[in-house]
């Protein structure tokens, strides 16, 4: 039997625009839609032409997509108004878009507060604006706003802006959770009876995620009978987000009851890309991943428990609901107080470490994993500290340089302008292997910690080539013990700006800016590792 066709149309650059702190610049939104349509998305709705100068100009041209169809979104025409005489309507149609989507009030409250129009004006506004889109020549679809909370308030009237679209020529109907109130079982009855006057074959669902079940109602919604599906990337979206992308396109193709029945624009070698392309967009949006997102997190294969651990390198299908390969994802068997020897041998191989079981270096390293966990150091969120732990150990860390001393002040003062403001700043002492003068640096910087990693980046002498592209991103402190003299894990990561590679440290002490500042040299000593190993 053939396999029904579901389209993927992803509204990361539209409605993951809403986000609270998200702001996409026009280059942003050329790689991340070139990005979506590599990985096999059908629709990509890349904004509201005339709306702002950054989506008018992304319209402006039509990009080189080898798979998706470019899609503009808009309103419907203005109600008094005639589709021709309308200049937002026709900045729409006048995009280099292939299709259109246009956002149309399926509930009657909405209407009449919203719109201030009568429920037949609002009809004709629909099955006008469809009309000139078809007759443009475009692919017309209709986003029916609140369509849900409508089909609760008035079922009759919400059915009739669905119909009225359809029959003006729409290819998609589209049903909002526009709210993100609506429950799976909700759904699956609602769209059920949908189906009943609007083929399924043209129906899509759109879900926000404001009970966390965007991606749920997606998928109760396909199996009640919808076709299309939107969302976006990593769940963005206003409020809550939208249903995540992310999760509902490896579900689709790796669960049998969705992989049986239906196929998807993404090939199993696209599939492979989604990891990736949900880290493009962190990194667009310079923001960490989340580590636990599922598919995708760097957490979502990973375990710590040691009977697991060994279980999963025996048979991974113990304790991995699909390969994490098949995302392009990978095991992460993680070194803990919880761990025993599968796991370290595991993570040791990983990092490229062959160390025979029989090893007795293998418990001593053991021991001590567990013996600095105990006073407040956590590996598990740590890896590039534990693979200097491991490498230190077993002799192969060379001795790059020694911090012999360093200081931090912070100030408060008045700047030129009278200004009160905060300055903090950080001199180093460091001995590079080899020289018999230290190297003094000094740096201001916005706090202590900020301060201290411009200082040990400052001057490294014969490194400082390797350290050059070395940014710290993101500095997470958790305090481990109550009371004055209180024990502070402070976990730092980096970056290499010019690949885009991470890595996490940690550091632990009763005194926050040392916590740091352990962190921030494990840091640029493995870059240094890192390096000597591939020019190696």
């Amino acid at each position: 039997m053939s396999k029904e066709r579901l389209y993927l149309f992803d509204t990361t650059l539209r409605d993951g625009a809403q986000t609270t702190g998200v702001d996409f610049s026009l280059e942003d939104k050329r790689l991340i839609a070139k990005t979506l349509d590599e990985l096999g998305i059908d629709y990509i709705e890349g904004g509201y032409p005339g709306a702002n100068v950054t989506d008018t100009e992304f319209f402006s041209e039509k990009p080189a997509f080898a798979n998706a169809r470019f899609t503009a979104f808009g309103m419907t025409k203005r109600a008094g108004r005639s589709a021709s005489n309308d200049p937002g309507f026709q900045a729409i149609l006048q995009s280099k878009a292939d299709a259109i989507c246009l956002v149309a009030k399926a509930w009657d409250y909405h209407v009449r507060v919203a719109l201030g129009i009568t429920n037949e004006e609002n009809l004709e506004g629909v099955r006008q604006s469809v009309e000139a889109v078809v007759k443009a020549g475009r692919e017309a679809m209709i986003d029916c706003e609140h369509f849900f909370d409508g089909y609760k308030g008035n079922r009759a009237y919400a059915l009739e802006v669905a119909k009225t679209a359809h029959a003006a020529g729409a290819r998609w109907v589209v049903l909002c959770d526009t709210n993100g109130g609506t429950l799976p079982h909700e759904i699956s009855a609602i769209v059920a009876d949908v189906i009943q006057h609007v083929p399924g074959a043209h129906l899509g669902i759109h879900t926000h995620n404001d009970t966390e079940n965007a991606v749920a109602n997606t998928l109760a919604a396909v199996r009640a009978g919808c076709r299309q599906i939107q969302g976006a990337l990593n769940g963005l979206g206003e409020r809550c987000g939208n249903a995540n992308l992310t999760s509902v396109i490896p579900t689709l193709m790796l669960k049998s009851e969705f992989a049986d029945r239906f196929e998807i624009g993404v090939t199993p070698d696209r599939l492979m890309r989604l990891t990736h392309a949900s880290r493009v967009l962190d990194e667009i949006l310079n923001r960490a991943p989340n580590r636990h997102a599922p598919y995708v997190g760097e957490a979502a294969f990973a375990t710590k428990a040691g009977i697991h651990a060994s279980a999963i390198l025996k048979e991974p299908e113990t304790y991995e609901h699909v390969k994490p390969e098949a995302v392009g994802n990978r095991r992460r068997v993680l070194v803990s107080d919880q761990a025993g020897k599968s796991n370290l041998v595991y993570e040791l191989e990983r990092i490229g470490i062959d160390v025979d079981r029989s090893d007795l270096r293998l418990s001593e390293l053991l021991d001590e994993v567990k013996t600095r966990e105990a006073v407040g150091y956590a590996y598990e969120g740590a890896d590039a500290s534990f693979e200097l732990l491991a490498r230190r150990l077993l002799g192969e860390v060379p001795h790059f340089f020694s911090v012999d001393s360093f200081r931090v002040m912070v100030e408060k003062r008045h700047n030129a302008v009278g200004k009160l403001v905060t300055v903090s700043e950080a001199t180093v002492k460091v001995f590079i292997n080899g020289d018999a003068q230290p190297l003094w640096s000094v740096a201001e910087g916005n706090g202590p910690v900020n301060a201290l990693d411009q200082a040990l980046r400052k001057d490294l002498g014969r490194y400082q080539r390797n350290i050059e592209n070395v940014e710290l991103v993101d500095y997470k402190v958790r305090i481990l013990t109550g009371g004055t003299e209180a024990v502070t894990r402070v976990l730092v990561e980096s970056r290499n700006k010019e690949t885009g590679e991470r890595w996490f440290t940690v550091g632990v002490s009763p005194n926050i800016v040392d916590a740091s500042f352990e962190a921030l040299v494990d840091s640029i000593t493995y870059k240094l590792l890192k390096d000597r190993a591939e020019a190696a």
